[in-house]
């Protein structure tokens, strides 16, 4: 695999909102009418920069619009938390890197996801028409995952399996930084995986519980269970105000923001 050289490795949450964003379209609340950008929340979406190259987890509807914000000039390969609208439809805005890197784009996912992103992108994976020009759809690889750890561009990643509602999804592991999203019951299993971090990245989505995600409550009884250093709360709603909501989280965990930059 071809790649860019960087000397940060860091993850950039390019996004931290539910899968309507914030603002939401039509809505006039006060968060959604926010002048402070910590309030504007694009679609959750990752990207993790390992100091050979950058790889995404999930390619979000914006993530065109916040990989140009981050100044993130190309991605060398994804993986995939799930396969729900807000986490994948962004994803035929690979056909940039691929014509770039002139090789196909690998996408680490599990079985599940695989078949819908076939099933949802069945052009790109149609025996070639050489009447298209290069560069007209997507050149991917799928590459199945399951909960074994796998090396990409130089960092260990390991899978943790999380529940979102009834359907089992993955967050994943780099370093001693977890990202959980998507998250409304952790199994057994998991929790091992989540020991001795740094920082925690955890679904919470509002204050109320919610049938296929964290609410404030729940994300703050695994943060207290596993004990990072320092805790990040995303996907987050409208009913969240940015300061508002910090002020009465607890010492060492925040509500995110698009833009937020975390090392490992």
């Amino acid at each position: 695999m071809s790649v860019i050289s960087t000397s940060r490795r860091e993850l950039i949450l390019l996004g931290t909102g539910t899968s309507h964003g914030v603002p939401i379209i039509g809505c006039h609340c006060a968060v959604c009418e926010s002048t402070d950008p910590r309030n504007n929340r694009t679609r959750t979406g990752v990207a993790v920069q390992t100091g050979t190259g950058t790889f995404l987890i999930d390619t979000p509807p914006e993530m065109r619009i916040q990989l140009i914000r981050e100044r993130i000039d190309v991605a060398h390969a994804v993986v995939y938390t799930h396969s729900h609208a807000d986490h994948l439809f962004g994803l035929d805005d690979l056909r940039l890197f691929g014509y770039r890197l002139k090789q196909a784009i690998p996408l680490y996912c599990e079985e599940i996801v695989e078949n819908q992103v076939r099933a949802a992108y069945s052009y790109a994976f149609a025996p070639f028409d050489p009447e298209l020009h290069y560069g007209a759809i997507p050149q991917l690889e799928l590459r199945r995952i399951g909960l074994e750890p796998f090396e990409l561009l130089g960092v260990q990643v390991i899978p943790i399996r999380l529940i979102h509602g009834k359907l089992p999804v993955l967050g994943f592991r780099v370093g001693n930084v977890a990202f959980c999203t998507d998250v409304s019951f952790i199994p057994d299993e998991s929790w091992p995986l989540l020991e001795g971090l740094d920082v925690l990245v955890i679904d919470a989505l509002r204050d109320e519980p919610h049938a296929t995600h964290f609410g404030i409550p729940q994300a703050l009884e695994a943060i207290e269970r596993v004990k990072p250093k320092r805790s990040y709360l995303t996907h987050v709603s409208h009913y969240l105000e940015y300061s508002e909501t910090n002020a009465r989280l607890p010492k060492g965990v925040e509500l995110s923001y698009d833009g937020l930059r975390i090392p490992f």
